[in-house]
């Protein structure tokens, strides 16, 4: 048989071959440049032009008719070291206690809240100092706290950090073990590059500048996860709370919530 025979369109397996190879790269450019990226709920991929667009590479400023994609989200600047806020002295302490007579409508009278908002009793004092410097340079935004922390002087944020830190810790409900954690909080989920919760937040170890999560609200430590998952807070250092909550799934964000609020009692 010639070649001229064998890539003949009357051959009917080279019509098939070629028809099968066409039908193969059309499905995979579907696929590939349109399915995928537009199932991503990111702004460049909105639309299937912007999907095919960023899937194949383009510079962003070439999307929506040469308009750049301009992020907004300011990151912490924060410096977190084992070392910050360490040894506070009884003066500062004193000091934070005064300027947190201002908080106690939301935190509590003793940083043991009534609300849904996060109990400050003895949490580390180098989360607190984070958390108000991000609230201040907009790392991190409420409507509540972000104006409160607008005014306050970094010693101020130290002495609030020192005092809160210095009140007893809610007694736990139960002892701390691996048996009567969720598998979320306890193992994580390695397949989806999801480091167990107590790994960080106590139970197993503490990483500088996590916070103690042992009687948080179950509603607010939810609304955090699905706000780190969303991106709507950001000020996670390396990402490492978006890239875990982006993967935990409802049920899991809803375990792990519900644990940690059981793990203290007031």
């Amino acid at each position: 048989m010639s070649d001229e025979r064998l890539f003949s369109l009357r051959n009917p397996w080279f019509r098939t071959s070629v028809a099968a190879t066409v039908g193969l790269a059309a499905v995979s450019a579907v696929v590939g440049f349109v399915w995928l990226p537009s199932a991503q709920s990111d702004a460049p991929f909105q639309g299937i032009w912007n999907a095919i667009c960023s899937a194949a590479g383009v510079p962003q400023q070439w999307l929506g008719g040469g308009t750049p994609v301009v992020s907004k989200v300011r990151l912490s600047q924060v410096q977190v070291t084992p070392q910050l806020l360490a040894n506070p002295s009884s003066n500062s302490v004193g000091r934070g206690a005064t300027l947190a007579l201002r908080c106690t409508m939301c935190h509590g009278e003793r940083g043991m809240s009534d609300a849904n908002s996060p109990n400050l009793a003895g949490q580390y004092a180098v989360v607190i100092y984070k958390q108000l410097l991000d609230f201040q340079h907009g790392a991190r935004n409420n409507a509540v706290m972000s104006p409160m922390a607008r005014n306050l002087s970094d010693q101020d944020m130290r002495d609030l950090a020192a005092y809160y830190a210095s009140l007893p810790q809610p007694p736990a409900q139960r002892r701390v073990s691996t048996a009567n954690m969720p598998a979320i909080v306890a193992h994580g989920a390695p397949m989806r590059n999801i480091a167990p919760c107590a790994a960080c937040h106590g139970g197993i170890d503490n990483k500088a500048g996590s916070p103690w999560l042992d009687g948080l609200p179950a509603a607010y430590t939810k609304a955090q996860l699905q706000a780190f998952a969303t991106g709507a807070r950001a000020n996670d250092i390396n990402e490492q709370m978006r890239n875990v909550a982006r993967n935990m799934t409802p049920d899991e964000i809803d375990a792990a919530a519900t644990y940690y609020a059981g793990a203290g009692a007031h």
